[in-house]
């Protein structure tokens, strides 16, 4: 796109990075003249952009770069118009916060860096225009296509990211933005759950994160004679047990002090008398009763 002005004067770089102050570097800080003649061009070719989307409105434009947080990539060619420069096209990108739907339906609240506004001239597509300045942006913003979210890309766009970047597999969202299955995978390749992203998976089931106390339940030991401990350490945490080797010998009942030992026999009861809790080392032993509610406390 043509313009009467000397383009290569206001954009003297092949790529122009702009933003809020429709400045291009600090060579043009308090020039209104250059700023006008920034803003004509940025505003030309927004129209073409949604000319060639069937959009009702532009949706880039001077006042909308100056009233947003977006950043407009412009290229231009430095031969045409004489000498002068032309307009080739422009890319806006900006962060968004979006509520997306991943791969298995779960709501996702992100802000990604989306692609707002992507255009180039009809006549001078396939030229590799938009190649470099796509890629420009990347190098720029530091950022991966596969992990950016895409605002009603066209046919052309989709077909632009599928050839160039591989990226074909969508994931399909009720707003009008695009992404792909590479945006819900984390660094290590695995995708994103809500339930291990919202709190741990233990061996037992979900635990949330920072709760002691749910942790704990679990936290038992079972020992060699079948029983389990459940010892507690500081806020519900377990006692650490100690290694096979290091565990103590579990001790024989009469060693345990469960059963009586043999001794010096103790004066039988007055006739009459209750027997309370003693008996002599050649009486039998009591009978089998029934728990008493408390375990014994080995020493």
């Amino acid at each position: 796109m043509e313009f009467s002005f000397d383009i290569n004067n206001i954009f003297p770089e092949r790529i122009t990075v702009l933003d809020q102050s429709l400045v291009p570097g600090d060579k043009s800080k308090g020039r209104p003249d250059l700023q006008s003649k920034i803003a004509s061009v940025i505003d030309e070719l927004g129209k073409a952009s949604s000319k060639a989307q069937q959009l009702p409105a532009p949706i880039t434009s001077a006042v909308k770069l100056q009233s947003n947080q977006h950043s407009l990539y412009l290229i231009k060619d430095e031969t045409s118009n004489g000498g002068q420069g032309a307009g080739v096209g422009f890319l806006k990108v900006g962060y968004k916060k979006l509520f997306l739907l991943d791969q298995r339906g779960a709501h996702l609240e992100a802000e990604p860096l989306c692609v707002l506004d992507f255009y180039v001239s009809e006549s001078l597509q396939r030229h590799g225009y938009g190649l470099e300045l796509f890629d420009f942006m990347l190098q720029h913003t530091q950022m991966e296509p596969a992990l950016m979210a895409y605002d009603r890309p066209s046919a052309k766009f989709l077909a632009f990211l599928a050839k160039h970047y591989c990226l074909t597999q969508s994931v399909p969202q009720v707003n009008n933005f695009v992404v792909y299955e590479g945006f819900f995978l984390n660094k290590s390749g695995s995708p994103h759950s809500p339930l291990t992203d919202q709190g741990m998976y233990g061996f037992f089931g979900p635990v949330e994160k920072g709760s002691p106390k749910k942790g704990g339940r679990r936290d038992q030991a079972l020992l060699s004679n079948g029983e389990r401990s459940a010892a507690r350490g500081p806020e519900g945490g377990a006692v650490a047990l100690p290694a096979p080797g290091g565990i103590l010998p579990l001790l024989a009942l009469p060693q345990r002090g469960l059963v009586p030992q043999p001794g010096p026999a103790r004066p039988s009861p007055a006739p009459g008398a209750s027997s309370g809790l003693w008996w002599t080392p050649d009486a039998p032993l009591p009978a089998q009763r029934p728990p008493q509610g408390k375990t014994h406390q080995f020493p």
